[in-house]
């Protein structure tokens, strides 16, 4: 049996490092023997910080964004407005927005998006949350900021129908968003117009 790799060590270094998304054999070879090559502390702190952000990271308890403690600090400035909550898909949509600068809300971080083809419900979100904490009263607006695709459409619609028996206004992050695209890689400027330009949901579905 023919051995590709010198050391069975490295070999398995690699294989871990191929199985991160958008990285090849190549690249993983490359920041192996990148790794092998720094002295052992740096890699110690490598690996150290990502066990414990497997280990410690926790989500908040309110809007499920990531972070340190119960409750994230978005939820936990009191200078945000609670009343207004922006509806995202993950994580990376309240960095997007955050960066813009635009928005003063607070968020509701779902989880995904509903898609039948990749085996997602309603049920797999933060959706029920969500409705919760508009029936507590202390919600005016509820921004729906997800990605202008057929799955996030459908979330939309979706979130807006179990929204319709409570007195609360939801809107929808205006269309300079090209039909398609994906939140997280819109540039902050037009994210920023976006946000602020919102519509009423119920206007958007009678186009």
């Amino acid at each position: 049996m023919n051995q590709k790799y010198p050391s069975v060590l490295l070999e398995n270094a690699v294989n871990e490092l191929a199985s991160l998304p958008g990285v090849g054999r190549k690249t993983a070879l490359r920041l192996a023997l990148y790794m092998l090559r720094r002295d052992e502390g740096y890699t110690e702190n490598f690996a150290s910080a990502l066990v414990s952000l497997r280990r410690d990271v926790k989500y908040c308890r309110v809007c499920h964004n990531i972070c340190d403690h119960d409750l994230c600090a978005i939820c936990s400035d009191p200078n945000r407005d609670a009343s207004t909550v922006c509806v995202v898909e993950n994580i990376k949509e309240v960095m997007a927005i955050e960066n813009t600068g635009q928005f003063r809300g607070v968020y509701h971080v779902l989880g995904g998006i509903i898609s039948p083809m990749d085996g997602i419900g309603p049920g797999d979100l933060e959706i029920d949350s969500l409705v919760q904490r508009v029936a507590n009263g202390e919600v005016n607006e509820i921004i729906l900021a997800l990605s202008t695709t057929m799955e996030g459409d459908t979330t939309n619609f979706f979130i807006y129908r179990k929204l319709a028996p409570y007195d609360v206004k939801v809107s929808v992050i205006a269309r300079g968003v090209s039909i398609g695209d994906e939140i997280e890689y819109a540039d902050e400027i037009t994210l920023g117009r976006s946000i602020v330009s919102r519509t009423s949901f119920n206007e958007s579905i009678k186009i």
